[in-house]
């Protein structure tokens, strides 16, 4: 079977974060069942990211597809091909429209013209996959769609990640005790709460150390804050790190953190469940359902933060039971499984548009 990718999501882990991962490790999986999957990614990279977007979709028209068994397109990217011959879905990792809610000013017009988009991708497209429940319902509510939404989930590849570990583990655990948090700094993903939980527990938990990964347009406001609370003895900056770093980082964590308001999945959850963390997030969005084991508070608290994570310091026990129950839930999610379910679904397509395919793997 031969597949045609469509984004125009930066290809690397620095800018094109959780999306590039799923998207990656779903085309590599995708390749271990014998599938050919080739990519459609813009030209290079000149002036504004939106714009660059349009234009790459608005040459979509003139590209050949023919030769492919399906296209898939990821999130808005494809809608201009998704009226062709060949079988069409529309993979969407996220929903521009649920996320916009949460930025200002020019990148919340920026994030609307790619919402109208992505709404048109989704209605022109054969079929509808996403991430989530949480997902689906946004779907169907922002965007007005009546047709089945298929759910699969992101995935993971356990093996890799299990070699990293190895590679990387800390040859003996540290001082402090160490809450990680790794995302892409937006505004909806609320790290200045994690902040002032920070502040608040640096008083109750002695050496307590906040270690946090990434970079994003909320670095200024973040590191304001930061100074303003003269977090510099609680609170390290690690910045982006290659993924043996990072894994040596999960290592070194007593607890992952992220109080993100707003996520259609969350690939970071998984990757702290394969390194046996304890969680604490927030209960809203997709969050319990890819975490169900996490410790989940009211989101907009810094306050229930803090206490999740003081309560954790005090009951290794419960770090020990929610490690473990992670690793569980984290097995549903590796990626050869999930591959397989994707490519069940493009089965589901391809046959009933009638499109002459060869025999696909066994998706179960």
């Amino acid at each position: 079977m031969k597949l045609l990718f469509v984004t125009a999501t930066p290809l690397n882990i620095v800018e094109g974060s959780g999306t590039f991962a799923g998207i990656h490790v779903l085309a590599h999986a995708l390749e271990g069942l014998g599938v050919v999957v080739d990519f459609a990614t813009p030209g290079p990279r000149i002036g504004n990211f939106t714009l660059r977007r349009l234009w790459f979709n608005e040459s979509l028209r003139r590209r050949p597809h023919a030769g492919y068994d399906a296209i898939v397109g990821f999130d808005m990217d494809g809608y201009r091909m998704a009226e062709s011959s060949v079988p069409h879905i529309a993979s969407l990792k996220g929903i521009i429209a649920d996320e916009m809610r949460f930025e200002r000013g020019r990148t919340r017009w920026s994030m609307a013209l790619q919402a109208a988009c992505e709404a048109r991708h989704v209605r022109r497209a054969q079929a509808v996959i996403t991430t989530s429940r949480y997902a689906a319902a946004r779907l169907r509510e922002l965007y007005g769609i009546g047709k089945e939404v298929a759910i699969v989930p992101e995935l993971i590849d356990l093996a890799v990640w299990r070699a990293l570990f190895k590679a990387n583990a800390a040859r003996e655990a540290g001082p402090r005790f160490t809450v990680l948090s790794v995302c892409r700094f937006y505004p909806r993903k609320r790290l200045h709460l994690l902040l002032e939980a920070a502040s608040m527990l640096r008083g109750q938990i002695p050496g307590i150390e906040f270690r946090i990964v990434g970079d994003g347009p909320e670095q200024p406001r973040l590191v304001r804050l930061w100074r303003e609370k003269r977090l510099e003895d609680t609170v390290t900056w690690l910045g982006n790190l290659s993924q043996a770093s990072l894994a040596a980082e999960y290592g070194r964590a007593d607890v992952f953190c992220l109080p993100s308001v707003q996520e259609g999945f969350g690939i970071v959850f998984l990757e702290a469940m394969a390194a046996s963390k304890p969680i604490v997030a927030v209960r809203v969005a997709a969050v319990p359902e890819v975490v169900p084991q996490g410790l989940l508070v009211e989101p907009e608290s810094a306050e229930a933060i803090a206490a999740a994570i003081a309560g954790l310091h005090r009951d290794p026990d419960r770090r020990a039971a929610l490690a473990a129950r992670g690793r569980e839930v984290v097995e549903c999610y590796d990626a050869p499984r999930i591959a397989r379910a994707f490519l069940g679904e493009i089965e589901r397509v391809t046959r009933s548009s009638g499109s002459q395919t060869g025999a696909l793997p066994d998706p179960r």
